[in-house]
């Protein structure tokens, strides 16, 4: 008996994709920036559908029937159930930082990869921010609300410059330390707090002390991922521990802060002011008011998550997470992907190009090269990585990789989606 015969599998639930779709149908919602159209359509993919808003439900799954990819931002969901229901899918793509509407696990158990834009708004982020706290130091949002209400306060009362002031960043990834460099470059000292150690840039330096370091900061912004380690991370303990007359920042998660707590630290003058760009739980449409008790403090700038939503940022975002779906689709290739094994672009080698994602069991790279071997393909170059229960191997074969061929691979009872590319 041959190995790819005799080795004992664990039950997953398996899925097959159809044959190959020449032209990959690509179905893009919330208006999406025309750059991921530009991309799409000059490596020759001119199926692009559009949809200027979110769907749901129904609507959602009748819009994905046939799709080969979808591109979405942070509105629409694409759930376990929803994703059994689209046989033809490939990739995902998501036109924001965020990947928590998408369930990551359930695509990757499908052979889906899932791709974000992690880099594109950094710049965006990071000038609203410090724009916000130099607003804020001046009490700009309530000498600004006093001009408008018909009184001409010019006292200097309470007004700061941000120069020879403390910047507390919590969080020094992509767009924390790109706020420390901009902050640093209006005289401001910048202090970080993360969980990982992170090389500091320019004059920052680290503190081990989420506590300790609160209590250092005039300015505390928050640039951290949502998920249960961070709900709530500041709460009414750790407000509490912030400098008195200190500003907070949350262009980050919705959740990372206690909102109840912070309006009253507020209210009490604990903190002087406040800018938050999320909110645990945000309007659905522009109709919609914000329910928060924050509205109407004039010391606090409410924005509606628009830390990233710069023309400029928007346009790169199109363009970053269209090339990673077109690399994926030509290639095969998924560096980036958060959901799944990364493998890097490599030109092709042989005569056809075969991409098995498969179960991450013993003996699996084995039963795939027996089977090629029966179907008469030689392998000429091949690229395997796993991650968790999934294998993913780009192999580059001379042969003949017919649709008989593709049909067998995939039938094996390791294989979970099987393509040619």
């Amino acid at each position: 008996m041959t190995l790819t015969r005799s080795l004992k599998y664990r039950t997953m639930n398996v899925f097959h994709l159809p044959e190959r779709v020449q032209m990959p149908r690509i179905v893009l919602f919330e208006n999406i920036h025309a750059s991921a159209r530009e991309v799409f359509v000059a490596a020759g993919f001119d199926d692009v559908v559009t949809h200027a808003g979110a769907l749901a439900g129904d609507a959602l799954r009748e819009a994905l029937q046939g799709a080969n990819a979808v591109g979405i931002r942070s509105r629409t969901h694409l759930d376990q159930a929803l994703l059994a229901d689209l046989p033809d899918l490939r990739a995902i793509g998501c036109f924001c930082i965020g990947t928590n509407q998408v369930d990551l696990e359930a695509a990757a158990l499908r052979g889906i990869p899932v791709f974000n834009a992690p880099f594109s708004n950094t710049r965006s982020v990071a000038e609203l921010v410090l724009g916000e706290a130099i607003l804020l130091l001046r009490r700009i949002p309530e000498k600004n609300a006093r001009v408008h209400e018909g009184f001409w306060d010019k006292t200097a009362d309470g007004a700061y410059e941000a120069r020879g002031k403390t910047l507390g960043i919590v969080g020094y990834g992509n767009i924390g330390s790109q706020v420390g460099i901009l902050a640093e470059s209006f005289g401001m000292r910048v202090i970080y707090h993360d969980i990982e150690a992170k090389l500091p840039l320019g004059n920052a330096h680290a503190t081990s002390s989420l506590k300790k370091f609160l209590g250092q900061a005039d300015v505390v912004t928050l640039h951290v991922p949502g998920g249960k380690d961070t709900a709530n991370l500041i709460d009414a303990e750790a407000i509490a521990a912030m400098r008195p007359g200190s500003i907070l920042i949350n262009a980050s998660r919705g959740t990372v802060v206690d909102i109840p707590a912070l309006q009253r630290a507020l209210k009490s003058g604990h903190l002087s002011g406040a800018a938050i760009d999320v909110f645990p739980t945000e309007p659905k449409s522009r109709d919609e008011a914000l329910d928060s008790p924050l509205r109407g403090m004039h010391n606090v700038i409410l924005t509606p998550h628009i830390g990233g939503s710069t023309q400029e940022s928007q346009e790169n975002i199109g363009r970053e997470v269209a090339e990673k779906l077109k690399r994926f689709i030509s290639s095969g290739t998924t560096k980036g992907a958060v959901n799944f094994p990364e493998i890097s672009y490599h030109e092709q080698a042989g005569a056809a190009r075969i991409i098995h994602i498969h179960q991450n069991v013993p003996g699996a790279m084995g039963a795939l090269s027996n089977l090629m071997g029966e179907y008469g393909l030689n392998i000429v170059s091949q690229q395997l990585q796993t991650r968790g229960k999934i294998g993913y191997a780009i192999t580059d074969v001379d042969g003949e990789a017919t649709d008989q061929v593709i049909e067998g691979l995939r039938r094996h009872p390791i294989t979970i989606r099987c393509d040619r590319v």
